[in-house]
């Protein structure tokens, strides 16, 4: 009887670890393009920085790819690939300007590195060619996604409970809305230039 009562408890403690986390989609209209959704800060809850690093290239005389999203405390790595010299900078992070930042000039072959602590939108800019631009978005959490053309977006493994979810997209104002992920929630936003 032991047996069999500790199989049972086992069996529903597994099930409920299983329930604990849902799945957020749904659609962008407004807009067109990739945009960007993230669920923002839990309270209580931090997560570590991604260990892997991501590549930003400066080829053909634009950033590759234009538009990256990356968890809090991610380092990027910006790299030249073109046969001119590049500089990377951006005025702010999440419109704070005191996080401002200038990687430098250099040439072809070399990269620079840079870890950003900070969430929030960045604009990439580059002062030796100024028709080149691109976004970084710093996610507060791991729990974020990169819409489809069409604007449809899907983030998984969402712990239940109820918080508030961004969608950014180039150009228009941030949107965000309150939603309780419990298994599959829909939440859609319509953006504005």
């Amino acid at each position: 009887m032991t047996r069999s009562l500790m199989i049972v408890i086992a069996v529903v403690a597994a099930m409920s670890l299983t329930a604990s986390a849902g799945t957020i989609n749904g659609k962008i209209s407004g807009v067109k393009g990739e945009s960007v959704v993230y669920v923002e800060a839990i309270a209580g809850k931090t997560f570590p920085a991604p260990t892997a690093k991501t590549v930003i290239d400066q080829k053909g005389l634009m950033f590759v790819p234009h538009l990256v999203v990356v968890q809090q405390g991610a380092t990027i790595d910006f790299l030249n690939s073109d046969s001119v010299a590049h500089n990377v900078f951006w005025t702010s992070i999440g419109g704070n300007k005191k996080l401002g930042h200038n990687l430098g000039t250099w040439p072809k072959g070399e990269k620079r590195s840079f870890k950003f602590d900070d969430p929030g939108a960045v604009a990439l800019l580059c002062n030796v060619h100024p028709e080149m631009a691109a976004y970084v978005i710093v996610a507060p959490t791991p729990y974020f996604a990169t819409s489809t053309n069409a604007g449809e977006y899907k983030i998984e493994n969402v712990p239940d409970g109820s918080y508030t979810v961004t969608a950014w997209h180039e150009g228009s104002k941030n949107q965000s809305k309150p939603v309780t992920v419990s298994g599959e929630t829909k939440t859609d936003f319509t953006l504005s230039k």
